[in-house]
């Protein structure tokens, strides 16, 4: 057996081609580390029903299912229930925050984002470097 770290899946889910790209691209000097993407939020509950995942970076505006209910269905699921969410949303203000950590989202950041900042936060998670 390998003593080598093992390889962490980043599930980043977000409605936007573009948003998904800018996280991925920021998160791509982690080591260990890979990234998986879910343009919505019934994507994203598929997709973790197909591999597993390690942290989730989720958008809260989505078209199809809103990133709470995410949240909620990753909360109540045994199998799900401890996977860090990092919420990354353009929803500032302070009720939309204290919601969505209320509801089991580990960490809460803002868009536009600082990409060092989603780095340090995701590999403090991961305990990643």
């Amino acid at each position: 057996m390998s003593d080598e770290p093992k390889t962490n899946n980043i599930l980043v889910v977000d409605d936007s081609p573009t948003m998904r790209r800018m996280v991925i691209t920021s998160l791509a000097s982690l080591r260990k580390v890979k990234s998986s993407q879910a343009g919505s939020g019934l994507e994203a509950i598929e997709r973790l029903a197909m591999e597993p995942v390690d942290l989730m970076v989720l958008d809260l505006n989505m078209p199809d299912m809103h990133g709470m209910e995410v949240i909620d269905f990753v909360r109540r699921h045994q199998s799900y229930r401890n996977i860090p969410i990092v919420v990354l949303t353009t929803k500032g203000e302070e009720a939309s925050r204290s919601q969505a950590l209320e509801a089991g989202a580990t960490r809460y950041l803002t868009k536009p984002f600082d990409p060092r900042q989603l780095a340090d936060v995701v590999g403090s998670l991961l305990k990643v470097s």
